[in-house]
């Protein structure tokens, strides 16, 4: 039976640990000077290396190299025996199949016997958070004073369910993700060594599906190569049910366009070649954070091709950050609600559609729909040409609330289509957030969260496209006055509104004061 890689390759000397510098240099310092703990915690993700890390623990603790630089030699006979696993002062307890009280009060009559070769005994007890309570406090009294041939390894992916009283008995050592490069260089080891051929986006694909995890990644990396085959990026998307990059930029960029049939179509072709929904929401969900981060101005926090960051810095100049909040908030609930949907692809879709057409609290403009596809009489985009054609209104008539209402989805086109050339481009994504209140003798009364948004709406260049959106949509002019939202002014921003209460409110209902059956016969007396 032939080795898997992820066993192969397994890092056998502190030089060959990756991506935790940190914890290897101090390990490494206590194991030359003799100042070793009795009691260690590793703390961090799967596939981090920890319990690699404590294997060349114990392998340096008992090496019998006399030079202490030296140590693990790799080649004595303590260190052949850890690496094939047949070292008896090496011990290594599963606390996910050694929960009870028993399993832990045995190791603790275990721990007084002598070392049979080394100079310690080395417990690693892997994911030790999985112990019972009961198991824990047996434990604790051998934490704090062990025999002194005796050292405790504890490993754990959720160092927050270790208690306290644990913790403060070991030296923790917090094991982080793997740089994303530092992957990639030790796949690139690999393949060269092993003679697998493999595309280079291939390569970063397995990498960054990994997460941080350089064991995933590796047995990754081997499952691709039982193929026996040149390895290409569409191998790794059938294999990881994940969208090529093509159909994550097609959908973000219909989305940014408002092109709701390209969008769909692009969820669905996905989906249809094979890709998982949950995957293909946090694809665009990483893809949307890179935008982010890149208009953000630390484009150094990105680890993506060079046609990637080319893509990313192009939507970043367009869209606004508001906008990108938005719709990471919208597909990272859809990754996290797919489990429970009765068609697998209803939460993409309606990620989608709040993406483009806004919240039941908003009225945002809408998305262009496939031609076949009819529906209500709405205006369609307001243009200059548009405007010169509509007959002139009636100046005497003064504007209702329900010609503004009617009004609003044609000012927020204009404010989509107009801010970025005339140099407000974060207006159409902070009108999201501005509610149309009601109308007072033909002055639009316009609600904002805050006086900050007041003052600014009410200042250049945002003033004067506010004006002028509203008379392209009405064909003249009109007055704007703003208004904060607050219980001064009895209104209440519809966002902070349970969805059926805010159904309700579209339909006429009113919201008003609970009054207890008490009080209302004590006013009413």
């Amino acid at each position: 039976m032939s080795q898997s890689l992820y066993r192969k390759w397994r890092p056998k000397r502190w030089e060959e640990i990756v991506g935790q510098e940190a914890v290897v240099r101090t390990l490494q310092q206590a194991v030359r000077s003799g100042r070793v703990a009795h009691a260690y915690l590793f703390a961090g993700p799967r596939g981090t290396g920890k319990t690699t890390t404590a294997r060349i623990l114990a392998k340096a603790l008992n090496c019998l190299d006399p030079d202490p630089e030296k140590r693990p030699c790799t080649v004595c006979s303590v260190c052949q025996e850890v690496q094939e696993g047949r070292f008896l002062d090496l011990i290594e307890i599963d606390a996910a199949s050694h929960t009870g009280v028993d399993d832990v009060r045995a190791l603790r009559d275990r721990v007084h016997f002598a070392p049979t070769k080394g100079r310690y005994k080395v417990y690693i007890i892997d994911e030790v958070h999985m112990l019972s309570t009961a198991a824990f406090n047996a434990l604790l009294k051998t934490l704090e004073e062990p025999p002194a041939h005796v050292i405790f390894v504890l490993a754990t992916t959720e160092w927050h369910k270790v208690p306290a009283t644990v913790r403060s008995r070991c030296q923790v050592y917090p094991f982080r993700r793997i740089p994303l490069k530092d992957i990639l260089g030790y796949l690139r080891r690999i393949v060269d060594a092993e003679g697998i051929t493999i595309e280079d986006e291939a390569l970063r694909a397995i990498a960054r599906q990994a997460t941080g995890s350089l064991r995933d990644a590796i047995s990754l990396l081997d499952q691709l190569a039982s193929l026996g085959e040149a390895i290409t990026l569409e191998h790794v998307h059938a294999l990881l049910g994940t969208a090529p990059d093509e159909a994550v930029y097609t959908l973000v960029e219909a989305l940014r366009q408002g092109d709701g049939e390209t969008a769909l179509r692009a969820i669905h072709q996905a989906l249809q070649s094979g890709t998982d929904p949950r995957v293909l929401a946090r694809q665009v969900v990483d893809y949307l954070r890179q935008v982010m981060l890149m208009q953000m101005g630390v484009p150094e926090l990105l680890e993506v091709s060079d046609v990637w960051r080319h893509r990313a810095q192009e939507h970043a100049q367009q869209l606004p950050i508001a906008t990108l909040g938005q719709w990471i908030r919208l597909f990272q609930r859809a990754a996290t609600t797919m489990g429970v949907a009765w068609y697998p692809a209803l939460p993409l879709e309606m990620a989608l559609i709040e993406g483009l057409y806004g919240s039941a609290s908003e009225e945002p403009p809408r998305p262009k729909l496939a031609t076949r596809v009819e529906l209500a009489p709405s205006p369609g985009p307001v243009s200059s040409a548009e405007t010169a054609e509509q007959p002139p209104s009636d100046e005497a008539q003064p504007l209702s609330f329900d010609q503004a209402q009617r009004a609003w989805p044609r000012v927020m086109r204009w404010l989509e289509a107009e801010s970025t050339a005339q140099g407000a481009p974060d207006l159409p994504g902070l009108a999201r957030n501005v509610r149309l209140l009601e109308v007072q003798a033909g002055t639009v009364i316009l609600g904002v969260s805050s006086d900050f948004w007041k003052r600014r709406f009410e200042k250049e260049p945002y003033r004067t496209l506010w004006q002028q959106a509203w008379q392209a949509a009405l064909g003249k002019e009109v007055a704007l006055k703003w208004r904060i939202l607050s219980e001064k002014t009895g209104k209440i921003g519809s966002s902070d509104l349970p969805p059926l209460v805010t159904t309700a409110v579209q339909l006429g209902g009113q919201i008003r004061e609970f009054i207890p059956r008490s009080e209302a016969e004590k006013q009413e007396k």
